[in-house]
């Protein structure tokens, strides 16, 4: 995998830049282009001393200990707390000397970046035996964009193994959430070789409030805090994060309802003949060998969602977030089957 630490990526939800290629495109976009949930958690008043006062460390402990409830850690010892999984990535794969980082792909590119600037050579495969040989190894759980998942008792005994060489298993459970929680390694991160990361903004569909955590063992939760440094995380993610993860009966709802809506989805689209290959409650991966015209027809219809250069045959769409935005959707995807029967019978 040929890739430059300085290499600038493309993901989705860009909507100066969907404006720029499609600049006559209906207003307001509907972008389908991330895997955030449409229905946020409800937003709410902060204290003021939220914002006025700089982040008590107090609010900050009682958000680890909601996080490793929520997330079945251990304790809240192993949980690091940071402004979006993100800016953990190269602290992460710093935690071991530059050597090989092996990525079970496709997946998300910014952990293959984040290893690269830390040093680290960078390969990625698709067969999973491969992160035997790795240094680092890093493996999205479930998978975005296919949600692949990678059973718990193979992620533990790659863990070992790397373990015992001195290596690291970076396990990205940023859609855990919607996942299967029984294969999540959160509760497992003590016995040595494993990190899990973990996003807050994606099932609670607020992304821009900046807030995701590592959890590992106890020493190397240490050390990454003391890298972060204090008051790494503001105080109203302190609050959002605190009260959201508390309410499991916000979460239990919203999982079923994400399940009814990707359902929905799969049915809406597979009516126009794209196969679902994938995905998980937050978004779909489909394939469809007209897929790049597909694209070009939504944009111009103000409807954005990922295209991959390197499987120019998929996309990934996230929910709609009502029913003008699905009614949007059938409309174009109507004219874009009257297109493809139209050239057809050409």
């Amino acid at each position: 995998m040929a890739l430059q630490a300085n290499e600038t990526i493309e993901h989705g939800g860009n909507l100066a830049r969907a404006s720029v290629e499609f600049p006559h495109a209906p207003r307001p976009w509907i972008d389908l282009s991330t895997g955030i949930n449409p229905h946020s958690y409800p937003l709410f008043d902060l204290p003021a001393t939220a914002l006025t006062r700089l982040p008590e460390p107090a609010r900050l402990e009682q958000l680890k200990a909601v996080a490793a409830k929520a997330y079945g850690a251990p304790s809240a010892a192993n949980v690091v707390a940071a402004p979006g999984t993100q800016i953990l990535l190269p602290l992460v794969m710093s935690l071991v000397a530059a050597g090989r980082a092996v990525v079970l792909g496709p997946t998300y590119a910014e952990h293959a970046k984040a290893a690269a600037l830390t040093g680290h050579q960078i390969t990625e495969t698709s067969d999973f035996n491969a992160l035997f040989d790795a240094d680092v190894a890093v493996v999205v759980n479930p998978n975005n964009p296919d949600g692949r998942i990678v059973s718990r008792h193979d992620l533990l005994n790659l863990a070992t193994t790397l373990a015992a060489k001195g290596g690291l298993l970076v396990v990205d459970e940023a859609f855990m959430d919607v996942g299967p929680r029984a294969e999540s390694v959160d509760g497992d991160v003590e016995q040595g070789g494993l990190v899990a990361l973990r996003s807050f903004g994606k099932f609670f569909g607020l992304a821009g409030m900046r807030l995701g955590f590592a959890v590992a063992r106890k020493d190397i939760a240490a050390r990454l805090e003391t890298q972060l440094g204090p008051w790494a995380v503001s105080g109203s993610a302190l609050e959002y994060g605190i009260r959201a993860l508390s309410d499991l009966v916000w979460q239990e709802t919203m999982g079923q309802r994400l399940a009814g809506e990707a359902t929905a989805l799969d049915n809406l689209l597979a009516g126009f003949g794209l196969e679902i290959v994938g995905g998980t409650h937050l978004y779909r991966f489909v394939r469809h060998p007209d897929a790049h015209h597909l694209v070009r027809m939504l944009g111009e219809r103000g409807i954005l969602v990922r295209r991959f250069a390197e499987m120019p045959d998929r996309l990934r769409l996230g929910l709609p977030a009502d029913e003008g935005a699905t009614t949007r959707l059938r409309v174009a995807l109507e004219a874009w089957a009257r297109g493809e029967r139209r050239m057809a019978a050409e």
